[in-house]
């Protein structure tokens, strides 16, 4: 089966055509429901242009289908959605009009923690296919005005979808910078890249730990960086784009919630411009990882306050629903292939 197209792609196949660049804006915000699809030949578009608009309108709609999950959860809603080849992913409505989206089918990090890190990484998705899980979303909540990469898959890994998806949003969509915020482990490639961009997001580090040989062994794939060495490079990027970092940290009993630790990680972040977020781990059948009780986390909380850092604890969205990353499309994927073999 073909590939799916990068955006940068389609839009070549209207510049042939004669489009403008005001035509091409048009129909890529018609795509995410900010304006009207003209599909009949009239002066507002080159005759060209007009004739293929039917099937650019096709290919674009043909990207993907959703399914949403309804949660008991304020505010949030899982989307499982489906791609031309019979894949999917997992996108998630959030409060404050706010979206998380994928950028891979799977993950090759592979945190030891991480549903999605258990399925490894199947394929990269193209930019538009980034970018069809917001005009999926746009579809149900018109109203979104933030966009976070956290979903499935590490985005340092498909820069150049991401790249093009940042730049759509930040212009073609006409999003602040720092609504649209960019989730990694930590990768050289990344931080070399943001800063040439037109548009600069924000910046999450999926931190963990502060302790070198135990982030290794927590996220089997990443990077070879040290802590020191990625902390820094996040917290120069967050304090030149005047955007404070996000620390991620999903806490896990016994593992990384030490007050030992959280002392340390103050210690790298006091004076910087960054917030600690906290997240306790979602339960996975069969992994030995567990989460802490409130009461520790709130004690780990107040370390932070105390020495000055923004800190919270962040609730996962949807998880009446398996809303952690990677638990829903599992559980699609585990149906078919049962449905499958009835079906044999």
């Amino acid at each position: 089966m073909a590939r799916a197209e990068h955006l940068s792609e389609l839009v070549d196949l209207l510049v042939q055509r004669g489009a403008k660049t005001g035509h091409i804006r048009r129909l890529l915000r018609a795509w995410m429901h900010l304006g009207p699809w003209e599909e009949r030949s009239n002066d507002r578009y080159p005759k060209r242009v007009a004739e293929f608009l039917p099937e650019f309108k096709s290919r674009l709609q043909g990207l993907s289908r959703v399914l949403p999950i309804e949660s008991r959860q304020p505010d949030s809603m899982k989307l499982i959605v489906g791609l031309h080849d019979g894949e999917c992913v997992e996108s998630v409505l959030l409060p404050r009009q706010a979206l998380c989206i994928s950028t891979q089918v799977g993950c090759a990090v592979g945190c030891v923690f991480c549903m999605t890190g258990k399925s490894g990484l199947i394929r990269q998705l193209s930019s538009a296919e980034i970018l069809a899980q917001v005009a999926e979303a746009r579809a149900i909540r018109p109203n979104l005005k933030k966009v976070v990469l956290m979903g499935m898959g590490e985005p340092s890994h498909n820069l150049k979808a991401v790249c093009e998806a940042i730049e759509f949003m930040g212009t073609t969509l006409g999003m602040a910078h720092k609504e649209i915020v960019v989730s990694t482990v930590g990768d050289r490639r990344l931080f070399e890249v943001l800063p040439t961009l037109s548009v600069k997001p924000a910046i999450a580090l999926s931190l963990h730990t502060t302790d070198n040989e135990k982030r290794r062994r927590l996220l089997t794939n990443a990077a070879p960086l040290s802590v020191e060495e990625v902390l820094e490079s996040t917290l120069s990027y967050a304090e030149a784009t005047k955007y404070p970092a996000q620390i991620e940290w999903t806490l896990m009993a016994g593992v990384n919630d030490t007050f030992e630790e959280v002392e340390r990680l103050a210690d790298l972040l006091e004076g910087r411009y960054a917030m600690v977020n906290f997240i306790a781990v979602n339960p996975i059948d069969g992994s030995p990882y567990q989460r802490p009780s409130d009461a520790h986390m709130q004690d780990l909380i107040t370390i932070l306050r105390r020495r000055g850092i923004v800190a919270t604890i962040r609730m996962s969205a949807a998880q009446d629903v398996d809303g952690g990353c990677g638990q829903l499309r599992a559980r699609v994927v585990g149906r078919q292939s049962e449905v499958q073999k009835e079906n044999q």
